[in-house]
């Protein structure tokens, strides 16, 4: 097998608070091979958000990592010094947030942005990072680039301050693009467009992409594999198309339960009772416990491992462990 470009094992994130300590991550462990699409979903405060800054080394204070791993190319990543840490981000790592305007600064312009990263990372002059800037500019698609990038980011729509956003994640030729809902603040017109471009130019590219979102229509139209998240927990792991038709796990059946199709002829959408445990109230066992229609005495008591499925899947379900089948 190849060797992943990014392999999670066993990560642990924790913030401390007067009230004790509250565990936002536990026990997160995938793979992202050279050149796939990983889509990471689940609801708000899941935890997808938070995976992806730890990853990049931009977790805000007082959260930390207390356990675990994470290696880029074998090598850890996780322990790194801030100064280590940012050769990696922007050369190796690159970030596209889902509001354009964290990642540009309004008090420069465009061109001086994007010239300082490439120049940054690449043994390059000022002229020829200009020219690169130029191009990457206009293969996302920004119109008279060559002008254009004289401009400042309050000068551009939303949808061309995404397009800049993408360009200066991938204008050091990274590795790994982590995309933390890229699309939520765009038009729904301009969100397929932008998904398109950046699932494109990262193939042409030969990157990865760590794709975050709530939204697994666009984790069907993208993805390789998708990661279903729950209380900081992964639930289901495995390729998109057969996470899609057939999921396992009961939070991944309610989550394709509840995207309303062309196909399905139905007067109501299937609704996952209750929501999601705060962290200072995640239940003993599995932390979908209490919403789950199908739990039973083991799911309150015992947490559930990830356990291996046909088709290269992983399910977190006691459902699924041999010596409880016939709850199933």
């Amino acid at each position: 097998m190849t060797e992943p470009l990014l392999s999670v094992r066993d990560l642990v994130i924790e913030f401390p608070t007067r009230r004790g300590v509250l565990r936002a991550i536990d026990g997160v462990s995938f793979d992202i091979a050279p050149g796939e699409v990983l889509g990471m979903v689940g609801e708000s405060g899941a935890g997808k958000s938070l995976t992806g800054a730890a990853i990049i080394g931009l977790l805000e204070p007082p959260g930390r990592i207390v356990s675990g791993e994470i290696k880029l190319k074998g090598e850890r990543i996780d322990h790194l010094s801030p100064a280590a840490m940012r050769k990696i981000r922007g050369r190796r790592i690159g970030m596209v947030f889902q509001d354009p305007l964290t990642s540009l600064n309004p008090l420069y312009t465009v061109a001086k942005q994007l010239i300082e990263t490439i120049r940054t990372h690449m043994n390059v002059s000022d002229a020829e990072a200009r020219k690169r800037a130029v191009a990457l500019l206009d293969r996302v698609g920004i119109p008279a680039a060559d002008r254009r990038i004289d401009d400042y980011p309050h000068q551009f729509s939303g949808g061309m301050r995404q397009r800049v956003v993408i360009a200066l994640a991938l204008c050091a030729e990274p590795e790994l693009v982590i995309a933390d809902e890229p699309t939520t603040a765009l038009d729904v017109s301009v969100q397929s467009q932008i998904i398109d471009l950046l699932k494109e130019i990262c193939a042409e590219k030969g990157a990865s992409v760590m794709l975050i979102t709530h939204d697994m229509g666009v984790i069907a139209e993208t993805a390789d594999r998708v990661a279903v998240l729950y209380s900081g927990r992964i639930a289901e792991v495995g390729p998109v198309a057969s996470v899609i038709s057939e999921a396992e796990h009961p939070y991944t059946r309610g989550l394709m339960g509840s995207i309303p199709t062309l196909t399905h002829d139905s007067d109501r959408l299937v609704q996952i009772p209750g929501s999601m445990p705060r962290l200072n109230a995640i239940p003993p066992g599995c932390a979908f416990n209490p919403r789950c229609t199908q739990a039973f005495d083991r799911c309150r008591v015992e947490r559930p491992f990830p356990i291996d499925r046909p088709g290269d899947r992983r399910v977190a379900c006691w459902l699924y462990d041999e010596q409880e089948a016939t709850h199933g």
